[in-house]
This record gives C-alpha cells, structure tokens and sequence, in this order.
C-alpha cells in the first residue's frame, strides 16, 4: 500500500517527531508513517526501528483509514486487569484480622497474603480510606482516685518543690505490646482502629 503524505502533513509529523511532550509510542508510529512516506516497505521499517512487520503494517493502514488523529488513539495495553473480589478480600482482612505476631497489617505484609503487589494494596487502601497502621490510644483509669493522683503528679510539673528531681517515663517508642488490656474497636473507613 503506498502512502503519500501533504506537506502540511510531513512538517507536522516532523514536528511532533522533535516536540519533547510527544509520548513514545505516537514518535514510533510517526516514523513508520514517514519512512513509509519515503517508499521504504514495512520489513525495512521494521528492520529500522527494531519492530514488528505487522506492527509497521497496522499503523500504516490506520494513518490512511483515519489521517493523523489515527496515530494518537490509545490502544489497548497490558495495564491493571481488575480481579473479581480482590478488593473486597483486602478490605476484609485488613479490618477482621492481624497477621500473626504482629499488632496490624502493612502493605508488605498484606500483599505477601493476598498474593499481590504491595502498590495493588496501597491502592485499595486509599480507596476504602484505610490506614491500619494508624491507631488512636487513650486509656481512662477506673481508679476512684484517678483525678486526685493525676492533680499530685500535674503538681509536681507545674509547681516542684525545692531540689526535687523530676523525672518522666513514657511508653517505649518503636515496640508494640502484643497483649492489651481490653479489645479495640475495629476501624473503619475514615477512622482508625482504637486500642488500649
């Protein structure tokens, strides 16, 4: 099939050729349409840029089907095949179970599970608007006498006496207990688990 291009034509191939916003795939599909232009058959177009001969064929049947708009369609791609239930099945393990010897899921983690990939798991995730690695904490003591001692301890911060020494001891960052006091609420979309 021979193919003749306007000038109006060439010149905008060739621009689109050196135009740097010019995705990969439509500067292929403008050479195969130029060098065909130029009278070179599709083996040799392929030979050139290290494509199929029936690649170089289909793109230069479309470029006289459908002109220049023809060369920018999408084809269809390899891309994210959606499998059926997967998301579901993410969702309902993130928020019913743990892994085991760990205190929540990680993308990691979840993935190695499920059998996918961790960017599979982070998307869905995102989606539901799940963060398990998140958790809110807060824990009221049933102790009676709970505000009396809290006001001794606040006391000593805001007022100590005399050459006391003051010392303050938190929760050690970077371990997770593994045993609580009470169960947790689950989370769900849009808030965080809660433990205590």
């Amino acid at each position: 099939m021979t193919l003749k291009l306007e000038p109006d034509e060439q010149e905008l191939l060739e621009g689109w050729l050196r135009a740097h916003g010019t995705p990969q795939q439509v500067v292929k599909r403008c050479r195969i349409v130029l060098l065909a232009h130029q009278g070179h058959a599709d083996v040799e177009i392929a030979e050139e840029l290290g494509l199929n001969r029936h690649t170089c064929r289909l793109w230069r049947e479309r470029f006289i089907r459908e002109g220049l708009e023809g060369l920018w369609e999408v084809t269809e791609g390899r891309g994210r095949k959606p499998q059926a239930g997967l998301a579901q099945r993410i969702v309902e393990a993130t928020v019913s179970s743990k892994p085991a010897g760990q205190t929540h899921w990680s993308t990691r983690t979840m993935a190695k599970a499920q059998g996918v990939d961790a960017s599979t798991v982070c998307r869905i995730w995102q989606e539901h608007g799940l963060q398990p690695h998140r958790q809110e904490t807060f824990k009221v003591s049933r102790d009676p006498q709970f505000v009396p001692k809290l006001l001794d301890v606040v006391g000593v911060y805001l007022n100590p006496p005399q050459n006391a020494v003051v010392l303050c001891v938190d929760e050690k960052t970077q371990i997770q207990a593994l045993d609580r006091t009470q169960p947790g609420l689950p989370m769900k979309r849009g808030r965080c688990g809660t433990w205590t």
